[in-house]
């Protein structure tokens, strides 16, 4: 596998390393990275994983979650281990009892952190050279997972191509979401190609608490972004206006180092209005005028009580979140039009809004007269399932 130009990577890898260690550094003192980052770029409590078996590396809660349908499968009988990137999918990972979890090294140490496993299973578009390349050198077979290319970062990934061409050399077989991604992947030189659509449609989504629904209407803001609380609180102070029902505000922001600034916010709000509000870390009761969820793990819990879901990162240019959460519960989608990221689930959603930041209150309005939001596609796990079961079976 030492070929010239993995040679070149890994030295440009080192020097990215020893150049960026400052900056490195300063970032692992930031409540955000305080885990993440010693664990990453210092190995800081992040040992090889001590079992073979099937590995699965998923960037963050997203993907953690949407494991769930495969892990359940095999886990009985065949060691787990996952790797991730955030602290979010830490969590996430860690909620598998059976797996072994751990924080994805740089690159720089792969070839002596990785150990051979009989799978790799790296999800959607986690295209770490080193990460494949070490996988096959050790013996492991490769697969990229739920892959895709979103609209925005296709001229991006045409810009490397010589870089991913070279990388697709290292993975076995790539599942993708659609017959866009398969063309898209297939221009950059991929091959073994075959469409499964969207694992995240298989996801089983539960509650892990139940909460007494509030009286009257239920507005939830989920995984929301910075300067969206603003947008959808005075959204919601205008459709108050408007609406005689009582109505509730519940506010989850996507990352937990936000939760003061939200809370201020919300309580200048509510000061200035003559509302009540509560945290919810404070307080479990949630028959309040606007509630801040500040607390990890509970976003599902509160969709579970919501009737209408304002979907987070899509009014900020993040790239939306997933919708199938809220649709579990029954819940009446609102998003902003920035779903770069989630484009290819929206295609299977029914009654869902995507509307301009100026037409929040309207949405609210017209959300009252329709059906809840629905989801009638499936994804077929089969050939998956069955690649891990031979892998396991060898």
């Amino acid at each position: 596998m030492r070929t010239p130009f993995s040679l070149l990577y890994y030295f440009l890898s080192l020097c990215i390393y020893i150049i960026s260690l400052p900056v490195i550094l300063l970032y692992a003192f930031k409540p955000k990275y305080k885990e993440s980052i010693p664990a990453r770029f210092f190995l800081n409590k992040t040992p090889p994983f001590s079992r073979e078996g099937i590995w699965f590396h998923a960037c963050s809660l997203g993907e953690a979650r949407a494991l769930s349908p495969l892990i359940e499968d095999i886990a009985k009988t065949t060691p787990v281990n996952i790797s991730v990137i955030t602290h979010t999918g830490f969590e996430a990972a860690s909620a598998y009892k059976q797996a072994q979890v751990r924080y994805l090294p740089y690159e720089l140490f792969m070839p002596f952190w990785q150990n051979k496993q009989k799978l790799l299973i790296v999800l959607e578009a986690e295209l770490w050279f080193m990460l494949f390349l070490v996988a096959k050198a050790r013996g492991s077979k490769t697969v990229l997972l739920n892959g895709r290319i979103s609209d925005r970062s296709y001229t991006k990934y045409l810009k490397m191509k010589w870089f991913y061409s070279r990388l697709f050399k290292y993975i076995d077989v790539i599942y993708v979401q659609s017959k866009i991604d398969l063309e898209r992947f297939k221009s950059l030189g991929a091959t073994n190609l075959k469409v499964m659509g969207n694992i995240k449609l298989a996801q089983k989504i539960e509650v892990n608490q139940e909460y007494t629904k509030p009286n009257g209407l239920s507005i939830i803001a989920g995984s929301t972004h910075e300067g969206e609380e603003k947008l959808i609180i005075e959204a919601f102070l205008d459709f108050k206006k408007l609406h005689n029902e009582r109505l509730h505000l519940i506010v989850v922001p996507r990352h937990p180092e936000r939760f003061k600034e939200v809370k201020n916010l919300m309580k200048k709000y509510a000061d200035e209005f003559s509302l009540n509000f509560s945290c919810f870390s404070e307080d479990k009761n949630l028959d309040y005028d606007m509630v801040l969820i500040d607390k990890m793990g509970e976003l599902n819990n509160m969709y579970a009580i919501s009737d209408i879901a304002v979907l987070g990162g899509a009014f900020a240019p993040i790239g939306g979140h997933n919708p199938l959460e809220p649709i579990a519960f029954g819940c009446k989608i609102i998003s902003g039009k920035k779903i770069f990221n989630q484009t290819e689930l929206f295609k299977y959603i029914k009654n869902a809004q995507l509307i301009e930041d100026k037409d929040l209150v309207s949405a609210f309005s017209k959300a009252l007269s329709l059906p809840a939001s629905s989801i009638d596609e499936k994804v077929d796990l089969h050939e998956i399932k069955k690649l891990i079961k031979d892998c396991t079976n060898v």
